[in-house]
C-alpha cells in the first residue's frame, strides 16, 4: 500500500473493531503476505482477539511464522503482545455464531458488511473529496473487468444521466491503454475504478498507466489492502461476502451509489439533467409505470 494513497477508516479507536483493526494498520508498509493476514483480522475483527497465531494463520491460508513477523512489523514484540492490545482496545466475548442455515449466514455476512460500510462512512470527507474528483473530470473514464464489470456498468448507467461524459471501461486487452489515453486527450483529469476479487492482474496494470498518464485513481475495492492499493490515489474500501460459491458484493454497489450521491453535489446542473431525462422518458412512454 503506498503512502500516498488514502482510505476511510472510521474515526479510530472509537469506531467498529474492524475499524480499529484498520486504523491500526495504518501507516506501515506490508508485504502482499501481511496485507492477506490484514484482511483476514478486518473480516474476523470480532475474534481475532481470541485467537492464537496459529488459528489466525489458518484463517489466512499463511504460516505462523508470517504471523508473528507480521505483529513485529506491527511494532509489538510478538503476536501475543499484539493479541493483549487488541483484547486491552476491544474487551469482548467473541460473536456466537447464530443457529442458521448457510444462505442466512450469507446474507448476515453481507449486512455486517454494510455494518461495518456505515462505520467508514462516519467520515464523509473522502468519499465527498472523491465526487468532487469525479465531477470535475470531463470525460469520466469508470473501469471495471471481470467480477467488477457490472460494478462500473451500474455506476456508469447512473452516472450519465447527470455527467455529461462518462466512458464505461469494461473490457480489456490491448485497447484498453488506448481508451485511457484518449480519454486523457479529451480532458480527463481522474479515474474511477471498480476492483473486486480475484483481483485481475490486467487492472492493476491499467491502474498504473493511468496515474503514468496524469490521471488521478479513485477505487473501491474490497480491501484497503487489496492489490490495487498501491496504484489508487484515493481508496475506498467494501467488503465483499464469501459465504457462498461466488462473491456477493452489496458493499460495493452500495458505496458506488453514496458516490455518485457525492459527485452529483459537485455537479450544479445534475437536478436539471434529471428533470430533463424524465420529461424524455415520459414522452417516450419509456417505462410503464
Amino acid at each position: 500500500m503506498s503512502e500516498h494513497t488514502e482510505q476511510t477508516t472510521g474515526t479510530g479507536a472509537g469506531g467498529s473493531p474492524a475499524a480499529r483493526l484498520q486504523h491500526l494498520f495504518e501507516g506501515h508498509r506490508l508485504t502482499p503476505t501481511q496485507r492477506r493476514i490484514a484482511h483476514c483480522m478486518v473480516r474476523r475483527a470480532a475474534d481475532v482477539p481470541f485467537l492464537s497465531s496459529v488459528e489466525l494463520a489458518e484463517l489466512a491460508g499463511v504460516s505462523q511464522p508470517s504471523v508473528t513477523r507480521f505483529a513485529v512489523a506491527l511494532g509489538f514484540d510478538g503476536y501475543p503482545a499484539l493479541r493483549k492490545h487488541l483484547r486491552e482496545v476491544a474487551p469482548a466475548a467473541p460473536a456466537t455464531p447464530p443457529r442458521t442455515n448457510e444462505y442466512q449466514q450469507a446474507v448476515e455476512a453481507e449486512i455486517a458488511n454494510l455494518r461495518h460500510l456505515a462505520d467508514l462512512l462516519a467520515d464523509p470527507a473522502p468519499v465527498e473529496r472523491a465526487g468532487r474528483l469525479l465531477a470535475a473530470s470531463r470525460p469520466l473514464p469508470v473501469l471495471g473487468l471481470r467480477a467488477a464489470a457490472s460494478q462500473a456498468y451500474g455506476f456508469s448507467y447512473f452516472a450519465a444521466k447527470v455527467h455529461p461524459d462518462v466512458r464505461l471501461l469494461d473490457e480489456g486487452g490491448t485497447m484498453l491503454a488506448d481508451r485511457i489515453d484518449a480519454a486523457v486527450r479529451a480532458g480527463a483529469t481522474a479515474l474511477l475504478c471498480f476492483a473486486l476479487p480475484r483481483h485481475p492482474r490486467e487492472v492493476v496494470d491499467a491502474l498504473g498507466y493511468a496515474q503514468s498518464a496524469g490521471l488521478t485513481v479513485v477505487t473501491v475495492a474490497d480491501s484497503a489492502f487489496a492489490p490495487v492499493a498501491r496504484h489508487s490515489d484515493l481508496l475506498l474500501p467494501a467488503a465483499v461476502g464469501t459465504g457462498l460459491a461466488f462473491d456477493t458484493a452489496c458493499a460495493p454497489m452500495l458505496l458506488g451509489r453514496v458516490l455518485l450521491e457525492a459527485m452529483c453535489d459537485g455537479l450544479p446542473q445534475a437536478q436539471a439533467r434529471l428533470e430533463e431525462f424524465d420529461v424524455r422518458a415520459t414522452e417516450r412512454g419509456l417505462f410503464v409505470e
